[in-house]
């Protein structure tokens, strides 16, 4: 059974890779297939599904929308081109600011918001708004690892060993992970700039485009504020982003039909959910846990303990670079929950600070993400916001990005954290 299972993770990986059109079929025929075999029981399976990360991603894409139809985002592109005045910097400031973005909300919101910004960008140019989407979504991911909300396996961490929200910018009186991957950021400029290196084109001033509502822009901006304060409320319900993001798009819409009535907006607004991006995710939720139950990433976990010995650089390295390539193809949250426990024991039974492994296991598994299109939640909502534009984006075309911004992101994080912390 185990090995049937294995199998089929593998086959489901190789096919989202190869097909990227019909991943989120592939995901969910697999996910099918584990509860049939009885992998995943009926029950666990709903359990299994991140329904905070579906539902917010479903309020965050209807309340975009409606900030999308107000042109909102053209006003934003016309200041940022007028203030700049390079294609070339343009680009290159979108990254960077979504990545600062990022670090105080979830990279999906991210995503969500910055991406119709770089499109308009890119359309008044006639340039395609592949990398620029792009490089939004892999530089909010590194970002993710910056403060103790900015991505699910941050929380993990600080609710595992029991880290504040300013234990991720001052630890024990050192640097923290804040600082460090600011440094990981200004180590992939020069990708930034490699990339969008034909840009090259200058601006003109040009008229701003007049917004129609400045409501759907008040809706995200209490979308950003109410998830940050939430960030800060203990205990709270597992599903607090989710319903946050979905009662401010339900209210957005009312306001839309009922005060502003907009003609077919309802209609309009549904038709632009992409609905194939979480029924993807929700396959590959369920697809998680099945491997989680047959013990595959346990078993992960004890071969890692097994091969590190008693060096603790070598634990370290092995930790940091182990989890790049595993968070490259599975979701690094239940891998991240995995191997917190595993450090500990490690740490406890060198008698070493565990700072040191807390934080590389934090890098390696959350950069990892950008190396696939499929490392990471917010790769896979950048891949349908461009599928509804008409672009598919390829495994290779994505990963001539994300390989080399990840490794000078991990390389410097990596560096620093042993520096700082060992």
């Amino acid at each position: 059974m185990k090995l049937i299972v294995i199998a089929l993770f593998a086959l489901t990986y190789v096919l989202m890779l190869s097909i990227p059109s019909r991943r989120h079929y592939i995901a969910l025929a697999v996910a099918v297939i584990y509860i049939a075999m009885g992998v995943v029981a009926p029950t666990e399976a709903f359990w299994a599904v991140d329904w905070n990360i579906i539902m917010m991603l479903f309020g965050t894409m209807g309340t975009v929308f409606l900030f999308i139809e107000s042109k909102m985002p053209n006003r934003i592109s016309d200041i940022m081109i007028n203030k700049i005045k390079n294609v070339k910097l343009v680009f290159i400031a979108m990254a960077l600011f979504s990545g600062f973005v990022s670090a105080f909300i979830d990279n999906v919101a991210t995503v969500l918001m910055l991406a119709p910004i770089a499109i308009a960008i890119a359309r008044k140019f006639n340039v395609s708004p592949v990398y620029t989407v792009l490089t939004v979504a892999v530089s909010s991911n590194l970002q993710g690892a910056a403060t103790l909300v900015g991505d699910t396996t941050s929380i993990l961490l600080g609710g595992y060993a029991g880290m504040d929200f300013m234990d991720f910018f001052i630890m024990d009186g050192k640097l923290g992970m804040f600082f460090i991957v600011q440094a990981g950021m200004l180590a992939t400029v020069p990708v930034l700039f490699y990339i969008f290196r034909k840009e090259n084109n200058k601006i003109d001033q040009m008229p701003v485009t007049p917004v129609t509502n400045m409501f759907p822009t008040w809706a995200l901006i209490a979308t950003v504020v109410a998830l940050i304060i939430a960030s800060f409320m203990p205990e709270k319900p597992d599903v607090t982003n989710g319903v946050i993001c979905i009662v401010i798009f339900i209210m957005a819409l009312i306001y839309e039909i009922r005060i502003n009535k907009t003609k077919g907006i309802f209609k309009a607004t549904v038709e632009e959910i992409d609905f194939q991006t979480l029924l993807l995710l929700g396959g590959l939720f369920i697809i998680i846990q099945g491997i989680t139950n047959v013990g595959l990433i346990e078993d992960i976990g004890n071969i890692f303990v097994a091969i590190s010995g008693d060096n603790v650089f070598l634990i370290y390295t092995i930790l940091v670079w182990f989890s790049v390539i595993i968070s490259a193809f599975i979701d690094n949250i239940p891998y991240t929950a995995t191997m917190l426990p595993v450090v500990t024991s490690i740490s406890a039974s060198l008698g070493v600070d565990p700072t040191v492994l807390y934080f590389g296991l934090l890098a390696g598994a959350t950069l990892g993400g950008n190396i696939t299109p499929v490392g990471a939640s917010a790769n896979i909502a950048a891949g349908g916001i461009l599928r509804r534009e008409g672009y598919e984006v390829s495994t290779k075309e994505f990963m001539s990005i994300g390989i080399p911004f990840t490794l000078c992101a991990v390389v410097t994080g990596y560096v620093l954290i042993w520096l700082i912390y060992a």
